[in-house]
Formats: C-alpha cells, structure tokens, sequence
C-alpha cells in the first residue's frame, strides 16, 4: 500500500466536519464550486488534490498549508515527518500486525466493540463521533474506532494491549484467534 496515502488516509480520518468545511473553502480557487460541494469527507477532498497534481508524496507544500490553516500542526508535524524518513522508511510493517487482529476483531467483536473500546482507554466522544459517521454499518464502527486508537497510541499501539483488553472483557475466543 502507498505510504502517502495511508497518510492522507488517517489525517481524512481525523478531521472534524468543521475542518473539513474550512478545508473547502480554503480550496475554492483550485476546485469547482460543484465538486466542493459533493465532497463529504476529507478522503474526497485527497482525492481530487492528487487528481489535480496539487499534492504528491513528493510534493506536500500546498498540504501543509491547508493544515495550518486550520491549526492542525499535529497533522503538520505528521507530514513533515513523513518527508522527512521518506517513503523507504515508512513504517508499513506496524500496521500488517494489527491489520490481522482488526480483521479477526472485526469479524467476532460485533455489539460490545464500544466496551473494548472503553477498556483501551478510549473516548466516548470519539466513540459517538464514529457512530455518527457510520450509523448503520457496525463493522465499520468497530473498523474505524480500532484504527482511531492505533493512530492515538501511535508505537504505543500494541496488539498485546489489545488481547489484554479483549480478555478483560470476556472476549477470550477472540483474544485466543487475534494470538494466533
């Protein structure tokens, strides 16, 4: 997978609905008031940036703009960091381990994913946030809440935390299957 775009991936993911708006209207000159307005989320918005040749892994100048103005310098740093280590030493070898164990959590979790959720320190807020997002696709909140923590934790994000927090919530068949 292209590095550059898991990371515009996981920043689409992190943007408020406000920011997303602020985005737009910071990128009226570059995109038509129609295609502005059909775009839903931050992944759209990516989207016709690369279509347009506005950003690039290798060109991320206009990008780091649009993120400071709407004050996102965790995002910013992310970017420069990115740049920085390059696409040779993008860490795509941390998600694969937890790639499997979001797919088996994914597929057994099902209703008490927002206990497990709860048990890795999660936020209610975050929690309400996705499920708004995604009202009616359940494994699609259990998806996006698991890749919210492992964005929040960063290295930190361990799949023995996961099993852990699994097991204290007596989901030990699927803490066994994410062992194996």
């Amino acid at each position: 997978m292209d590095p550059f775009l898991s990371l515009l991936h996981s920043f689409s993911l992190s943007l408020s609905d406000n920011e997303l708006f602020s985005l737009k209207f910071l990128c009226r000159e570059k995109i038509g008031k129609k295609k502005l307005e059909s775009i839903r989320y931050g992944g759209e918005l990516f989207s016709i940036l690369l279509e347009q040749q506005l950003i690039a892994s290798d060109k991320v100048s206009f990008l780091e703009e649009l993120l400071k103005n709407i004050k996102r310098e965790d995002l910013v740093s992310q970017l420069k960091q990115f740049v920085e280590e390059g696409e040779a030493n993008a860490p795509d070898d941390q998600p694969d381990v937890h790639e499997k164990s979001i797919e088996v959590i994914c597929e057994n979790v099902g209703r008490e994913w927002k206990m497990l959720m709860r048990k890795l320190g999660f936020s209610e807020v975050k929690m309400d946030r996705i499920v708004a997002a995604n009202p009616f696709n359940l494994q699609e909140q259990v998806i996006q809440s698991l890749r919210e923590w492992q964005k929040w934790k960063g290295k930190d994000a361990k799949v023995t935390d996961l099993i852990k927090a699994l097991r204290g919530c007596n989901l030990n068949l699927v803490a066994d299957r994410v062992e194996q």
